[in-house]
Formats: structure tokens, sequence, C-alpha cells
């Protein structure tokens, strides 16, 4: 029938294709295994995190004083409880890939990780009043760093750096509390959204700013401070990458730069080096190569691009005295 088709001749032989594909490259399936986060369910997680971040502006709307306690009372533990499934499915995962224990085995190895799973969840949403307290800093830089924005409402409703930056703080709260996979899930979903991609290892003090946004990478072992603005375009990256004897990249050293307080990044500058530091105040111009530290209170600019115009032919006169080129 025109409109339908029919797969089922095929079904076998491309049935057993597929299969055959997954026994030969275990890198890209999680078959046989038991724990792993879920997207959509991270997804969901930062969306109640931006409610409660921001009450009023996402999810429910309308609230007041008189239903705002009873709103809060209603949403942390629908949080909670996403929190902690995501969690321990994380812990249990990082024991799976470890080779600790089989999940699919005896549940009461899962116990401590369970229990584990609960006392993480309750210390992050004690540490939410100060992820909104550096939050509200952060709205604050990008009102006074950005001439076009007209109220604080429109920069939590619009602005994709600050909700990269919203969506790293909480994921680096997690990351703190030695949380696998999940931090990152978080900061990616950001990066797909938004175009900034932080990593939720790196460290970012207070009233920070990132203007415009896209195309922003900031490595997972950079330090920033305070006060700090950065504009689109900007890599905070890795000069090079140790690597071991058999040739495997090393991890876990410093790898990306430090950027002291009150420090102006603009578009498209790329500062590269775990040894890199900008010093307090200091201005980095527009599409600037850093491998280099900067002195505090220091302007650094690359050398403007040499001009080259082309003479163009004389004018001449129409029949009706007009100018033209030729």
């Amino acid at each position: 029938m025109l409109g339908e088709f029919d797969l089922d001749p095929h079904l076998p032989r491309l049935t057993s294709a597929l299969c055959q594909s997954y026994d030969a490259d275990p890198r890209t399936r999680h078959i046989g295994r038991g724990y792993l986060p879920a997207t959509a369910d991270s997804v969901e997680l930062i969306h109640l995190l931006l409610e409660v971040a921001y009450p009023g502006y996402f999810g429910r709307q309308n609230l007041s004083h008189a239903n705002l306690q009873f709103h809060i009372g209603e949403l942390l533990p629908r949080l909670a409880q996403k929190l902690y499934l995501q969690i321990f499915r994380a812990l249990c995962y990082r024991n799976e890939t470890e080779g600790r224990y089989d999940p699919l085995g005896d549940s009461e190895q899962a116990r401590p990780l369970d229990t584990r799973a609960r006392e993480v969840t309750i210390q992050f949403l004690e540490r939410t009043p100060d992820v909104r307290a550096m939050l509200g800093l952060d709205v604050q830089a990008a009102y006074d760093g950005d001439p076009a924005a007209t109220n604080c409402d429109e920069i939590i409703m619009s602005y994709p750096g600050l909700l990269a930056v919203t969506v790293y703080r909480f994921a680096h709260e997690l990351w703190n509390l030695d949380i696998p996979l999940l931090p990152r899930m978080m900061t990616e979903w950001a990066h797909h959204v938004t175009g900034i991609d932080i990593h939720p290892g790196a460290r970012i003090g207070k009233s920070f700013f990132i203007d415009h946004g896209s195309g922003v990478v900031i490595g997972e072992t950079t330090e920033i401070g305070d006060n700090v603005k950065v504009y689109q375009g900007v890599t905070l990256g890795a000069l090079s990458f140790l690597k071991d004897e058999r040739g495997r990249m090393v991890k876990g050293y410093k790898r990306h730069p430090t950027v002291r307080d009150n420090v102006t990044i603009y578009a498209n500058a790329i500062i590269l080096g775990g040894d890199t530091v900008l010093g307090e105040g200091s201005t980095i111009g527009g599409s600037t190569f850093l491998t280099s530290s900067v002195p505090p209170g220091c302007t650094v600019s690359s050398s403007p691009p040499e001009l080259k115009v082309r003479k163009g032919r004389a004018p001449r006169t129409s029949a009706d005295g007009a100018e033209f080129q030729i």
C-alpha cells in the first residue's frame, strides 16, 4: 500500500547485523550493565533546579509571599527524589565500571551507595541558598556589565550566559561532592542549548558575567576570580597534554589558566596553559593568543591587521553630467 513500508522481510537480517555490531564494539553500547544516569531525568533535574533558583520565572508563575512556602514545600520533595535517584545511579555506575561488584547480583552490595546518595542529596540541597546568593551576584554583574540590559528580569529570562553559569554552579556542587558523570551531563546540556562550554570542575568566583556567550570554552582546571567578564568566543584551554609511557593522556593535573579578580577578556581571545595567570585587573584584547602570564593591571592586545586599500579608477561623467565608476 502506498505510504506504508514493510520491513518484515528484512527485519531478521538487519536485527542480526546490528546485534553483531554491538558485540563487536563494547565502547558504544551499555548492555548487561545495571546503572546509568538518565539523560531525560538529568534535563528534568535542571529544570527543577532553575525553578528553585529563580522562583516565579521558571515553572509555576504568579507566586506570592502567601503561597511561596507551600510551593517550595511541594517542589523540594520532587527535586530531592529526582536528585537522589540520579546520584544513586551515578554512584552505582562508577562502582560497576571499576569492577567493584555486579549490580545485577546481590542488591545488598548497593546499600552503602544508597546511603551515600541520600547523604549527598541533603548536602546538595543545603547548599542551594548559597548557590542562589552567588547567582544573584551573577545576575547583577550581567546588568552592570551590559548597557543593553533593561532589568534583571530580562537577564534571567533570556541571557544564555546566565543559563550556562546557573547550570554550572549547580553541577559544580555535585562535582565537589564527587558524583561521577551527572555533572558533565548537566553542563553539556547547557553547552548544547547555549553554545557555552563550562566544565563542572572549573572554579569560578563571584559576579561572573559571560556577554553574548557563543563559543566560550572554560576547561576543567580553570580558576577564575571575582568580578570577571568574558565575551563570546573566549577559550580558557590547555596548551599541551602530558602523556604516560604508553602514550595515554595523564589526567588530574593543572592544565588550564588562572584568571585573577577584575579581569576582562574580550571576544575570541585564546588563553592556554596551566601556568598562565592573568593578573588582577588586567584586560585581554579581542583575538589575542596567550600562552604566558600577564602582570596585574596590564592591557594585552594583538597587532591590528594591515589595511590595504586598492585604488579605484577615476570617475567618469555621463552625458547628463552624473559621475559613475568603471
